[in-house]
């Protein structure tokens, strides 16, 4: 048969081109793509590792800058805590110092009220007593008949005021 014949010098052809090809391919992938690929990988990973140091540099800035903030922060809560508690008894002693003018000039309104509520019993008092002496000089007059002098009754009123 001459067919399978032929098969033999066709299959020895095609086995020829087909390592000619895996060839080059293999060196011109090896050879050529392959240094590329590699460089841009390694490029690639060279961008990474300065992306990360990059990166780590910019968190220790921030905690840095963060510390530094929370210092000031501390720093101006102190102050303001100092300050109010300024402000506090700053005030205090205001306060105190219009309560202490208030309850001198309470106590004064006092004292003066006191004095006219002292005057005004007190001529209360002698209006009451030349009226009882009026009233028991002429009672005993209308009972007893006898005429008492006003100095008399006056007296009389008076111890017995202070008798009881």
């Amino acid at each position: 048969m001459p067919q399978i014949n032929q098969l033999a010098d066709a299959a020895y052809s095609q086995f020829f081109w087909l390592l000619l090809v895996l060839a080059i391919l293999y060196f011109g992938i090896g050879r050529m793509m392959l240094p590329k690929i590699q460089s841009t990988v390694e490029a690639r990973d060279e961008r990474i590792a300065g992306d990360l140091a990059a990166a780590q540099a910019a968190r220790e800035a921030a905690e840095g800058t963060e510390a530094a903030y929370r210092a000031r922060m501390d720093s101006s809560r102190a102050e303001a805590l100092k300050v109010a508690q300024a402000a506090k008894v700053s005030s205090a002693k205001a306060t105190e110092a219009r309560m202490k003018a208030a309850n001198e000039e309470i106590g004064a309104k006092v004292e003066a009220a006191e004095a006219r509520i002292r005057t005004a019993t007190e001529a209360t008092l002698g209006e009451i007593e030349s009226v009882a002496a009026e009233a028991a000089r002429e009672m005993v007059e209308r009972l007893a008949g006898v005429s008492v002098g006003s100095d008399e009754a006056a007296r009389a009123v008076r111890n017995a005021m202070s008798n009881g």
